[in-house]
């Protein structure tokens, strides 16, 4: 499904399920004790970047409840990064085929089946007010939900079935807001905000991965990498569909390409990307037959783009997956915000650094408005560069 359908599903079928289901709660619901968890679900079906925010939280529910209690339910193709970070089991891990409505229903109800057969007592919605994952999170039958729940705010609604309701606070990162969730668990429910302790308290750690030696030489000779690069800078055109605001222009990628070749001897740029993306990439490179530049869009699975990050000197991408991937090694990481805010979105990491316009307008991308702007023209992104990109890659070559 196209994230529009989604959008609009989560809106117009969202809000009945969640009155229904509110009024039924309201009817059988008991007084709550805090109880011990023993098993945990993870609710968050959309972007994969987030799976990497997310590294603290589930090495908390893990040690909370031990690694064969711990699930997580994510959109197929959001799937491979979760097996990548390694955390949970991969058999715990169940994917959500999104191709159709149908295929979607199909997949939910089968899941649902099994939470309730493995007896989910805890239920984790890391999604901002998404109808579908507290409606997924109160059919489970966990007697434990966590989630944000709107209190007197004007946020998008989703009725009453959040057991431990967590305030949105805009002032928190989201890999704390993760881990917060999780902790909440140790709370009673109670019908005020969750949780009443110092953010400070909620410290988070960046996973660290390593590709084998082996991988890394196979990638090299796939790509054809000249042996003698100097550096490798990698450039991410992509957004995902799910966010076109986050888009900079291709004149940029155009324009910075010609200045990292024209400045640094024997740099090997390579773009990545999707398969779908290889034409437009194209078109970028040009008449430009380099051997240094180099279009891996849609030739490299998840675990090679991975080896290239760690392979890489520098990435450059906007707001999107490739710069939290790219945060789990070492090398740096430049990322171009513009209609979000890098304050609770930006990738962790001494090696990140971040171009922000801070518009007055910005971020219009937001819990508040559902992450649906009605803007129609980035000045956010456009306003930024390939001149002060290209001063920031010398700052940190």
């Amino acid at each position: 499904m196209k994230p529009t359908t989604i959008k609009w599903i989560d809106r117009r079928v969202g809000v009945l399920v969640c009155r229904v289901l509110s009024t039924i709660n309201l009817l059988a619901s008991k007084v709550q004790q805090n109880s011990k968890t023993h098993k945990i679900l993870f609710i968050k079906l959309i972007e994969q970047g987030a799976s990497v925010l997310a590294y603290s939280a589930l090495k908390e529910a893990v040690e909370k409840v031990g690694k064969d209690n711990v699930y997580f339910l994510v959109f197929k193709e959001n799937r491979p990064i979760l097996d990548l970070l390694n955390v949970l089991k991969k058999e715990n891990i169940i994917e959500i085929n999104n191709d159709s409505f149908f295929l979607f229903l199909k997949d939910i109800l089968k899941a649902l089946f099994l939470f309730r057969k493995q007896k989910i007592d805890a239920c984790i919605d890391m999604e901002f007010f998404s109808r579908a994952s507290v409606i997924i999170a109160y059919l489970t039958g966990a007697k434990k939900r966590v989630g944000l729940f709107s209190f007197t705010s004007e946020h998008p609604y989703r009725g009453n079935l959040i057991t431990h309701k967590i305030h949105y606070n805009p002032y928190v990162h989201v890999s704390q807001y993760y881990l917060m969730l999780v902790k909440a668990l140790e709370e009673k429910p109670i019908n005020e905000p969750l949780l009443k302790k110092q953010v400070s308290e909620y410290k988070t750690t960046l996973p660290q991965v390593k590709m084998p030696e082996t991988l890394l030489a196979e990638v090299k000779q796939k790509l054809a990498i000249p042996s003698d690069s100097s550096t490798i800078v990698l450039l991410n055109p992509n957004a995902s569909d799910m966010l076109p605001l986050r888009r900079w222009d291709t004149k940029n990628f155009e324009d910075l390409m010609n200045r990292i070749q024209n400045s640094y001897d024997k740099a090997c740029i390579i773009f990545t990307g999707v398969e779908e993306e290889s034409n437009k990439i194209e078109k970028i490179i040009g008449n430009n037959k380099s051997p240094y530049i180099i279009n891996s869009a849609g030739k490299t699975s998840l675990k090679e783009l991975m080896a290239l990050y760690q392979l890489s000197n520098l990435v450059i991408t906007n707001d999107s997956g490739p710069g939290h991937f790219a945060s789990m090694f070492k090398t740096q990481v430049i990322v171009l915000f513009g209609p979000e805010t890098p304050d609770l979105f930006a990738p962790k990491g001494e090696h990140i650094h971040v171009i922000y316009k801070n518009l007055a307008c910005s971020p219009c991308v937001n819990v508040f408005n559902h992450r649906f702007s009605p803007c129609t023209d980035n000045v956010c992104m456009k306003s930024i560069s390939s001149e002060e990109v290209f001063n920031k890659i010398k700052q940190v070559l």
